[in-house]
């Protein structure tokens, strides 16, 4: 016992071996590496800063000379101005998000699993047709978009829009399912098939517990896209105000007067970030996670 100990305190003290050492050229692009990622951090964090510093000044107290500058006291006045102005829009648009996402994320995940597993005639091309839908541009579609739903009844509501992220998140949706799906081993489809299952069965049994890190993928993929979403927002809404979710609420409050109030503005829009912030942080490893489950077949 006492050697063994003595062993693991030698081995723990005993000097470590020397590292290769860097020519001057790769040493020259492991500097160059870093500056660049430090810039282009840089880049990406100094928006936020001025919209968080900012934010604390007031209504009326960002100035351009004093924009990057730290508030001297904390004022949450704009915080509140801001909330009063979001709070409906961004409950609408948290109600309409959440639908569309799982309503598309259940329909790739059905469209993925007979895709890949229950193979047909012409099943190839009709993959190749979803995937065609992903690259269908949002502005080709509107008129037809806004037809269908005045014939269906679904004008005024906040459906179209559910409707909306519903029929453009299918492609990716399926596709990523697809992908997944094909990472699953054919045996445990056919061991389902000898034990009489079909293929409600299998899906519901067996396929369906072993997708929670593609749902997850596509579930923040699909929540992230139609929160952020402006053109359909505007567009099939009409510009309602009983139908304004958050990014067309921050559209109207930049332009609701004469005088633009820069703080309220600048709150207002890290306001209605949060929540796709948070989806990431909290999240980001598991969407990391998901895509690269599928990636290879075994």
């Amino acid at each position: 016992m006492s050697a063994d100990i003595v062993d693991r305190v030698t081995h723990s003290t005993a000097p470590k071996k020397n590292r290769k050492k860097l020519s001057g050229v790769a040493q020259f692009w492991l500097i160059f590496r870093y500056i660049s990622l430090t810039i282009i951090l840089a880049m990406i964090i100094l928006p936020i800063y001025v919209l968080v510093v900012n934010s604390f000044k007031g209504i009326s107290g960002v100035y351009l000379n004093t924009a990057f500058q730290l508030p001297k006291t904390l004022n949450f006045e704009t915080w509140s101005a801001a909330w009063d102005w979001l709070a409906v829009p961004m409950g609408r648009t948290l109600l309409f998000v959440t639908q569309s996402s799982i309503i598309s994320a259940l329909i790739g995940s059905i469209n993925g699993y007979v895709l890949s597993k229950w193979r047909f005639t012409g099943s190839n091309a009709v993959f190749m047709l979803f995937l065609f839908g992903m690259f269908i541009p949002y502005q080709a579609i509107m008129i037809p978009l806004t037809q269908f739903n005045k014939a269906v009844g679904l004008t005024g509501s906040i459906y179209v829009l559910v409707l909306a992220h519903v029929v453009y998140g299918i492609p990716i949706c399926t596709l990523i399912f697809r992908n997944y799906y094909a990472s699953i081993p054919d045996e445990i489809i056919e061991a389902g098939r000898v034990d009489g299952a079909s293929m409600v069965r299998i899906y519901r049994a067996i396929i369906l517990p072993l997708s929670i890190p593609a749902f997850v993928v596509v579930l923040i993929w699909q929540f992230t896209s139609a929160w952020n979403d402006f053109l359909f927002a505007i567009f099939l809404t009409g510009g309602s105000p009983k139908l304004a979710v958050a990014t067309t609420a921050l559209n109207w409050l930049t332009g609701s007067s004469n005088q633009v109030y820069y703080g309220k503005n600048m709150t207002a829009s890290l306001m209605a970030s949060i929540p796709t912030l948070l989806v990431y942080m909290f999240l980001g490893r598991y969407f990391l996670r998901g895509l690269l489950s599928g990636s290879l077949k075994g």
